[in-house]
């Protein structure tokens, strides 16, 4: 099994991206990480990530799970055509498609979560008003599973969206 994580190129939430990963590789998926132009991201927390995959080159049905990891840059992915396209790939292809913090906005945008449920970071108190502007029926739980869609909404979510991306691939 293959999984593909999509992060900012800079800013994206280490703990969100890290804990998830590591809990897929310790269970033999392999994983392939991608951003805007490739190359080299940096964390808010100071992490960093190099040699990932351009988002132009991501074909999400390569891969059974498409992951959206959250963090400030990843608001730079809500107006994406390519993060879209991306999104639109996983869910019409069937994949396990998730999206963290504020990621799943992204997937709102994408016009993928309309008439489902799901979560998001909403300390703001805006992003909620994201997800119900786009038919999203948000729920205010860390970890939101709808048919092959999983959100979640934050950093101290992130063990518990990772073990349950796990659960749904060894389904």
């Amino acid at each position: 099994m293959k999984a593909v994580f999509i992060i900012a190129q800079v800013g994206y939430q280490d703990l969100e991206y890290n804990i998830p990963k590591k809990i897929l590789e310790n269970a033999g998926i392999e994983t392939v990480t991608a951003s805007k132009r490739g190359g080299t991201c940096s964390g808010k927390l100071g992490g960093m990530v190099k040699d990932t995959l351009a988002l132009a080159d991501v074909k999400a049905e390569l891969y059974d799970a498409v992951i959206f990891i959250g963090g400030p840059g990843a608001v730079n992915y809500q107006q994406d055509a390519e993060a879209h396209k991306i999104a639109q790939e996983a869910k019409n292809s069937h994949k396990l498609l998730a999206a963290i913090c504020i990621a799943p906005t992204i997937l709102a945008y994408a016009g993928v979560l309309e008439r489902r449920k799901a979560t998001v970071w909403n300390e703001d108190g805006q992003q909620e008003r994201v997800l119900t502007s786009h038919g999203v029926r948000y729920v205010n739980e860390s970890v939101v599973v709808d048919g092959k869609i999983i959100t979640a909404n934050g950093p101290a979510a992130a063990e518990k969206f990772g073990k349950k991306i796990l659960e749904m691939l060894n389904r």
